[in-house]
């Protein structure tokens, strides 16, 4: 539609001489070899498989119980399949970018190889941006040609700049604070952990790791 067009137009706004290293075209898939992972297409948007559950009941057909969730959008539904029937398999691919800089309300990702930009709306990006900084690698998802969403390294290492001054301390017991990274993301910390240290995180939790 004219509307799912526009948003992923907004989506992936330049990059206009990008020329995908991959084919694509239309690959079928039967219900049965769905598994988590997998990438489909249904109602015209891609998903991808969270959970799936192979069912046979004792009367009826056999069917396929998935949870998926929308690339585009993040949304979370479940689908049911029939057992054994054709699915449209979504030819997501990613590639690599460097984030290299924050221009207004857009993230500039770089390929290395032949130093063509890609920016992506701030709007587009949900929470996750608040583990990106400069010279991180990432991996950018396309579908039909377009950025669709892009994946953090699993850990990150920031900087801590800031606590709460009454929760300083290098207590190694128990206790924890709250503690603000550099790319302004809080987190919460053991209370050994002070102002200028690095700690490793979690991207998919948001949870502290260890201190660098």
């Amino acid at each position: 539609s004219a509307t799912w067009t526009s948003f992923l137009s907004s989506l992936c706004i330049s990059s206009p001489s990008y020329k995908p290293s991959s084919l694509h075209g239309i690959y079928a898939l039967s219900s049965n070899d769905i598994k988590v992972g997998t990438s489909i297409e249904v109602d015209g948007a891609p998903w991808r498989v969270l959970e799936f559950l192979h069912v046979k009941p004792g009367k009826g057909a056999a069917f396929v119980r998935t949870k998926i969730r929308n690339y585009v959008n993040g949304s979370t539904v479940e689908r049911t399949f029939r057992a054994g029937i054709t699915i449209e398999e979504a030819n997501v691919f990613k590639e690599t970018k460097q984030f290299t800089y924050k221009d207004g309300s857009q993230f500039v990702f770089m390929d290395l190889s032949s130093y063509e930009e890609t920016r992506l709306n701030e709007a587009d990006m949900g929470d996750k941006t608040k583990w990106l900084k400069e010279g991180m690698d990432c991996n950018l998802l396309y579908w039909k040609d377009k950025v669709i969403d892009f994946e953090l390294p699993i850990t990150v290492q920031l900087k801590i700049v800031d606590v709460d001054p009454g929760l300083r301390g290098d207590t190694a017991q128990g206790g924890t604070k709250p503690a603000t990274l550099e790319t302004g993301a809080v987190v919460t910390v053991p209370l050994f952990v002070n102002v200028g240290e690095d700690i490793m995180v979690d991207t998919r939790t948001g949870t502290y790791m260890s201190r660098v």
